[in-house]
């Protein structure tokens, strides 16, 4: 439960960097104090998280041949669609996640990326050498 959380809040805080480096990714609150931004920050990156563990997984295994064809630069398509369908799921709530266009999705997909995975290096637990 706990790495979960940890997950959680590290793609909260990829989503709201990623909102303020990248022209076109923006995130609007459902409530326009600061635990109604948060709460949205939130609740996004769950959404972001289902759909890149449901369907990302499922578009992957499928996507496969494509992945081996063009050297893996496949997935900043299959990541720019994953961002723009959890847009659209988040749009539907009346808040949340915004994409402008599919290249800026892949751009917003590469910083999100980048941000997530510096964060989960600072995070990580560390395991005493025995």
């Amino acid at each position: 439960m706990a790495r979960f959380l940890i997950k959680l809040l590290i793609n909260a805080v990829a989503l709201w960097v990623t909102a303020s480096v990248v022209t076109g990714v923006a995130v609007v609150p459902y409530s326009p104090d600061n635990a109604g931004v948060i709460a949205t920050y939130l609740v996004v990156a769950l959404i972001f998280g289902l759909v890149n563990t449901i369907v990302g997984t499922v578009v992957r295994i499928v996507a496969l041949p494509l992945y081996i064809l063009t050297l893996g630069l496949f997935a900043l398509v299959v990541n720019g669609a994953l961002l723009m369908l959890s847009a659209w799921f988040s749009g539907l709530l009346g808040f949340g996640l915004v994409v402008d266009s599919f290249w800026t999705g892949v751009l917003g997909a590469i910083v999100l990326s980048i941000v997530s995975w510096l964060l989960s290096l600072l995070l990580r637990p560390v395991t005493p050498r025995g």
